[in-house]
C-alpha cells in the first residue's frame, strides 16, 4: 500500500486530512477473530480488517479502544444492543459521534 497506492495518491493542497485508528480483542466466535490475528501477527493493534498504523494518514487524532471496523463504519451487531438493554443495560455513545463532530 505505502509503495503503490500512496504514491500514486497524494495528499491534495489544501485539504485538511484528519484520521482515527481504532483497536479491538475479538472474542473467539467474532467474525474478526482470525484476521485479527493475522494483522496483529504483521503490524500490530488492529480493529479486525485495518490495523491503527495504516489508518495514519495526515493528522492523527487517536485510537479508539475496544472498537471493531464494524463498529467504526456504524454497523454494530443490532441483536446485541437489543439483548443488552433488554437486560438493563444503558447503551453508551458509539464512536460515529466522536470523531463526526472534529470533522
Amino acid at each position: 500500500m505505502k509503495e503503490d497506492f500512496n504514491p500514486k495518491t497524494p495528499d491534495r493542497e489544501g485539504v485538511r486530512y484528519l484520521s482515527y485508528g481504532a483497536s479491538v480483542d475479538p472474542p473467539i466466535w467474532s467474525a474478526f477473530y482470525q484476521s485479527h490475528r493475522i494483522i496483529n501477527k504483521e503490524e500490530g493493534a488492529n480493529d479486525g480488517l485495518v490495523s491503527v498504523e495504516s489508518s495514519k494518514w495526515g493528522d492523527y487524532k487517536g485510537t479508539l479502544v475496544s472498537v471493531s471496523h464494524l463498529d467504526l463504519i456504524n454497523w454494530t451487531n443490532r441483536l446485541r444492543w437489543l439483548v443488552w438493554e433488554m437486560t438493563g443495560n444503558k447503551r453508551k455513545q458509539g464512536p460515529l459521534p466522536t470523531y463526526m463532530v472534529e470533522v
